[in-house]
């Protein structure tokens, strides 16, 4: 089961190379069912693997320009509390709620993320547009996306890319390398929420980590070459069968 896990953590780094997000949907689960982790330490596992990954792939993203720094900055404000609340409110709620919680998230996120928004794909800002939004609007969800961050272990990346296209009005690319930059800061921070209720396999989690890093360094490269209307459509029917996946797994062991 560890070479599997290595070989899953891969697809992850891509997903989050090319999607800028929804690898940690996948690391969640992989670290749940794959390594058999409990769901706690698949969770802190999965906040410092997709944490240390999203840094790699932002520094990326940041020599493409696809980063609005002010923007994820104001994000990342509201998420950081958000993170270290949802760690330590995650410790005391039992690992089925904590997954089927997550499951529904992800189906509502990929509704949004399927059906789109006219200028989605080729509109929007070209520079750092935080000065036109609402800066009380970007700390109230990045404290909501960062609550959920720390809650389910997932770095947000199917919650923060949806509302930087369909509420902030990024283009995809300046959308994903932004939600890199939130996801960096949001995972590390619920890491840290998480560490008083778990004690990480350090050898496993960075070998898991490394090959992430790498998969990471491959869908970066891959991005460049795919249509942003492509690469919505593929975000949101990845997140939805993933999310109709955690749910079936987790009805079946509740009716088991």
């Amino acid at each position: 089961m560890g070479w599997l896990a290595l070989l899953l953590a891969a697809a992850v780094g891509l997903l989050l190379g090319l999607l800028g997000g929804g690898g940690s949907i996948l690391m969640v689960p992989l670290l749940t069912y794959v390594a058999w982790l409990d769901p706690q330490e698949a969770i802190a596992g999965s906040l410092f693997a997709v944490g240390v990954t999203s840094l790699v792939a932002v520094a990326l993203h940041a020599r493409a320009g696809n980063v609005r720094w002010r923007t994820g900055g104001l994000f990342a404000a509201g998420g950081v509390v958000g993170a270290v609340l949802g760690g330590l409110l995650g410790s005391a709620l039992p690992g089925p709620v904590l997954m089927g919680g997550f499951a529904v998230m992800m189906l509502l996120t990929a509704r949004g993320m399927i059906r789109g928004r006219t200028g989605d794909d080729d509109g929007g800002p070209t520079g750092d547009d935080a000065p036109r939004l609402r800066v009380g609007r970007l700390l109230v969800v990045g404290l909501g996306v960062g609550l959920v961050t720390g809650l389910v272990g997932a770095g947000g990346g199917f919650l923060i890319v949806p509302a930087l296209v369909l509420l902030a009005g990024l283009p995809m690319a300046a959308a994903m390398g932004t939600s890199l930059l939130v996801i960096t800061v949001q995972t590390l921070a619920g890491f840290v929420g998480k560490l008083p209720a778990v004690e990480p396999d350090w050898p496993f989690l960075l070998a898991l980590t490394g090959v992430s890093v790498a998969g990471a360094l491959a869908g970066v490269a891959l991005m460049q070459r795919v249509p942003a209307a492509t690469l919505r459509q593929a975000f949101g029917w990845f997140v939805l069968v993933m999310g109709v996946a955690v749910l079936t797994v987790e009805g079946a062991s509740l009716l088991a």
